[in-house]
């Protein structure tokens, strides 16, 4: 394999500073979506943890290299799981955090940062603009800015996830995975070509937020005027060329499907699995859903990445949702 900017090594060594309460979630053979589906599924659940997503790995290994720097005070950009990640694992380390998100997320992800503790500022806009206005604050106060996919070792602290994934020993086709920045994909997708290269590694973007699937179609940096999906959590306008360079190395496709797949992902995934999940961590179900004969007879892991969702907003999706047939 190509070498991209992880390191195997230090994916093994994140296990030791990430707290255990983040480590080996449940990973477990879901027959309930099964016959929906007409394939096998196995589902890796990053939900039950204090954070509820898969952020937090990538956190821990920030804030345990930050403090042992001395660093006293950090800000970065958030959609909402990465900046209450942040506030857990900074907490817990001294760290002064602030966090920049838009004022349009979902109100239980930025009630939830504010009470863990950091400082929240919000902006008129999107992640992108959160983006641009962390960075400011990171110029203006001196202090460290945390950019969740381009600082590494937020993508090897997701990288262990593969890790647990190749220490099941089960035979798995593919595995689908949710992007976003790419931190999650880039991670997982690494240890996966490492260890495991007849899996196929599947990226999953909703169509309303496709910047980083056109990036890896075209091998370069596309970026688009806007969003215009559910899901939040993988919203982004604007691909960072390092983690692209990254993804191209060892992603084998980039999907995108459909509100109404997201949607009925969620629905599937309650009903069948007793799983909240917020609309970026049923991205891999709405893959399945939307190329049914793609994955047919196929066993196929998919990562639920996070479950922080507004319920109102949770009960109106999933209410209202149906099962596209394909």
């Amino acid at each position: 394999m190509q070498e991209t900017r992880l390191d195997t090594s230090r994916i093994r060594a994140a296990r030791g500073v990430i707290d255990p309460i983040f480590l080996d979630t449940p990973l477990y053979r879901c027959e309930g979506l099964e016959r929906d589906l007409g394939c096998t599924v196995s589902i890796k659940l990053e939900t039950a943890n204090p954070v509820r997503s898969f952020k937090a790995r990538g956190t821990e290994v920030v804030a345990n290299m930050l403090a042992g720097t001395g660093t006293r005070a950090v800000v970065c950009a958030s959609a909402g799981n990465l900046g209450q990640a942040l506030a857990w694992s900074g907490r817990g380390r001294g760290l002064e955090v602030t966090v920049v998100a838009s004022r349009f997320a979902p109100a239980a992800k930025l009630d939830r940062i504010r009470a863990l503790g950091a400082s929240l500022e919000l902006v008129d806009g999107d992640f992108d603009m959160a983006r641009e206005r962390a960075a400011a604050i990171a110029r203006h106060d001196g202090i460290r800015l945390v950019e969740d996919s381009l600082d590494i070792e937020t993508c090897e602290g997701a990288a262990t996830i593969g890790l647990e994934l190749i220490a099941a020993e089960r035979s798995f086709d593919a595995v689908l995975i949710a992007l976003g920045g790419g931190a999650l994909a880039t991670g997982v997708g690494h240890v996966m070509k490492a260890r495991a290269p007849g899996v196929e590694v599947i990226c999953i973007q909703p169509l309303g937020a496709p910047a980083m699937t056109h990036s890896w179609r075209q091998r370069r940096v596309i970026t688009t005027d806007s969003t215009d999906t559910i899901a939040d959590g993988v919203a982004g306008r604007r691909p960072i060329p390092a983690v692209l360079d990254d993804l191209l190395l060892v992603a084998d496709d980039a999907v995108l499907v459909q509100e109404a797949s997201i949607i009925a992902g969620m629905r599937m995934l309650l009903h069948h699995a007793g799983l909240v999940v917020e609309p970026s961590a049923a991205l891999g179900i709405a893959a399945i859903l939307e190329d049914r004969n793609r994955f047919a007879g196929r066993h196929v892991a998919t990562i639920v990445c996070g479950s922080n969702v507004d319920l109102d907003a949770y009960h109106r999706w999933v209410g209202a949702a149906s099962v596209p047939m394909s």
